[in-house]
């Protein structure tokens, strides 16, 4: 058994296990530097990206690369004559049939998770979001409290408790900040009032586009070109955000669990995809900011850091289902804890942030509880669904001794019907001797003994 356990070791599954917490790092680096900025970067033409449609594309790219890879599956198990269409419905009776309908709930959630952490990033630093949403740790345990029946040790809970301290303390408003916002406030209304003032405003701020002649349109050339951080949204947005997240996590996890067939992790991220496209096209794009992107376009905005936030967010969100359970558990701590540390030294180089005092301790209580929480989602899982099955019937339960009259299910053929007939002498355990054997729980006795023994029913007559 232990040269088993070796044996992976050294082979390239191994070593991709050992390195994908590099492989997450970035993702999870990447994305939050990346969201951030393009939130706060100079726009291009003068308008912003909707980030409505940032979410649409997402859902659209892991859409496409999910269904490439889906399809290559079914194509290996298929012979290599079996046309395009076949494969194509194949693929469409795996995805849609099933429990596949109940995934519409966490691809649900985790739109409105992506939503939400566009509004976060747009208002908080890539660094105090980064820390705040860990948050998402008690959210996932909480709710595995509460559907998978988990008993959460005490070690976990204060764990959680210096998470939620840790939080707290980066959250925690400072004097600097305050005399920023105040700042702020009074020297908001000063607006240009003639068109000499607003040359001379377009030259210390080149990004400007006047739209209007009314204060109205100045100040929305000023908040674009130079966005305005509300902490409060941001924080709430991040909140949100994680209780979103953990839900559909735990779901998903759940459903997996509950599953009465294996399914390819790659069709579910279809299913995923394929749930999560519709809120976000509807909800998101149509209902919410129709008439803005009618005006505007679908693709105002955009530039090479819009489309970057896209493809790595989509890229996360695809990886994500496979680092489900307490075997990667190790692995995303590792990921999540260097992830923090980048994205703060990431903050303070691109965006200039000043850490205070209370951001560096927190920062570090969170660094302590992600990295020593424990996550026992897969084996408890795996428990609770084998408890839901009746145990495994035992044959040598059913074996009778040889002395007694009913036959063992063992020996029966199983197409084979028992008919007990009236008990007449010709049909005792001591009569007669045919050619067909007996079951292997009685002696076979034959004519002879039986004559010679006496008790027959011709020698009682």
């Amino acid at each position: 058994m232990g040269g088993t356990a070796k044996q992976p070791a050294s082979g390239p599954g191994a070593m991709l296990r050992q390195s994908s917490w590099i492989l997450l790092t970035a993702q999870y680096t990447a994305f939050v530097l990346l969201l951030h900025y393009s939130r706060v970067m100079p726009p291009t033409n003068g308008k912003r990206y909707i980030a409505s449609t940032a979410v649409f594309f997402n859902e659209v790219i892991k859409l496409a690369i999910s269904l490439t890879i889906a399809l290559y599956e079914v194509s290996k198990s298929a012979p290599p004559t079996v046309p395009a269409t076949s494969l194509l419905s194949s693929l469409t009776a795996a995805v849609f049939s099933g429990d596949s309908w109940k995934l519409a709930i966490p691809a649900g959630l985790y739109t409105l998770s992506n939503s939400l952490q566009y509004v976060a990033l747009s208002n908080l630093q890539a660094a105090t979001f980064q820390v705040t949403y860990q948050l998402k740790l008690v959210v996932t345990a909480v709710c595995g409290l509460i559907l998978f029946k988990r008993t959460v040790p005490l070690r976990k809970w204060g764990l959680l408790l210096l998470l939620l301290v840790g939080i707290a303390l980066v959250q925690m408003p400072d004097g600097t900040s305050e005399q920023a916002a105040l700042e702020d406030k009074t020297t908001h209304p000063a607006f240009p009032r003639s068109l000499e003032e607003w040359k001379a405003v377009k030259l210390d701020r080149p990004n400007l586009h006047k739209r209007s002649a009314t204060y109205e349109g100045i100040e929305e050339d000023i908040l674009t070109a130079f966005p305005r951080m509300n902490g409060t949204i941001g924080l709430l947005a991040a909140v949100g955000a994680c209780i979103a997240s953990g839900l559909a996590s735990i779901y998903f996890e759940k459903v997996i669990k509950d599953s009465a067939k294996t399914t390819s992790v790659w069709v579910r991220n279809v299913q995923l995809a394929v749930y999560s496209v519709f809120p976000a096209l509807f909800i998101g794009v149509i209902f919410l900011d129709g008439e803005t992107i009618a005006a505007n376009g679908f693709f105002e905005g955009y530039n090479w850091a819009v489309w970057s936030t896209i493809l790595v967010q989509a890229v996360g969100g695809i990886t994500s289902s496979f680092y489900l359970g307490s075997s990667y558990r190790d692995t995303k701590n590792v990921a999540t804890a260097t992830s923090i540390a980048l994205s703060t030294l990431g903050s303070i180089w691109l965006f200039e942030f000043e850490p205070t005092g209370n951001f560096l301790l927190g920062t570090f209580a969170v660094l302590v509880a992600t990295y020593l929480c424990e996550d026992s989602s897969l084996g408890l899982g795996q428990a609770t669904r084998q408890t839901s099955r009746p145990p495994p019937i035992r044959i040598d339960s059913y074996e009778k001794d040889s002395r007694s009259d009913e036959v063992s299910p063992v020996s029966s053929p199983p197409n084979e019907i028992s008919i007990k007939l009236p008990g007449t002498p010709f049909l005792s355990d001591a009569g007669l001797s045919t050619s067909r054997p007996t079951s292997p729980g009685h002696p076979r006795i034959n004519s002879a003994r039986t004559a010679s023994g006496g008790g027959g029913y011709f020698d009682k007559h």
